[in-house]
């Protein structure tokens, strides 16, 4: 009998790695398998154009851009992709559809505010 396991492949875009690190033991808390990390709005498009991430987290402010302006370009060219942004500044994104977690952060908060981008 052959067992298949879904795989799940987060993008995940902070330019500070270890938060990136800890976003990324967060989400393979969560199920997630894979991941990549970006940490400017060029490298996030192109990792994920190699692989399609089942998730995107970005930080607001990242090197040479905002996380806002690679899910953006990630978004034109792969269609919609679930995304969490995790940020120290969540006033710079008010109004803005996708679920914001704060920094420092929250694994709890972090779960939910993933479970709210799949259910969109």
């Amino acid at each position: 009998m052959t067992v298949l396991i879904k795989t799940r492949h987060a993008l995940i875009i902070e330019d500070e790695i270890l938060i990136a690190f800890e976003v990324e033991a967060m989400l393979a808390e969560q199920g997630f398998t894979s991941f990549d990390i970006a940490d400017c709005p060029e490298d996030a498009l192109a990792l994920a154009l190699v692989r399609r991430p089942d998730l995107i987290t970005a930080d607001y402010r990242i090197v040479g851009g905002t996380g806002v302006e690679a899910v953006e370009a990630i978004h034109r060219r792969l269609g919609e992709i679930p995304v969490v942004y995790v940020t120290g500044n969540s006033d710079l994104l008010l109004g803005r559809e996708p679920p914001v977690v704060g920094k420092p952060i929250s694994p709890r908060r972090l779960a939910e505010a993933c479970a709210r981008a799949f259910a969109s």
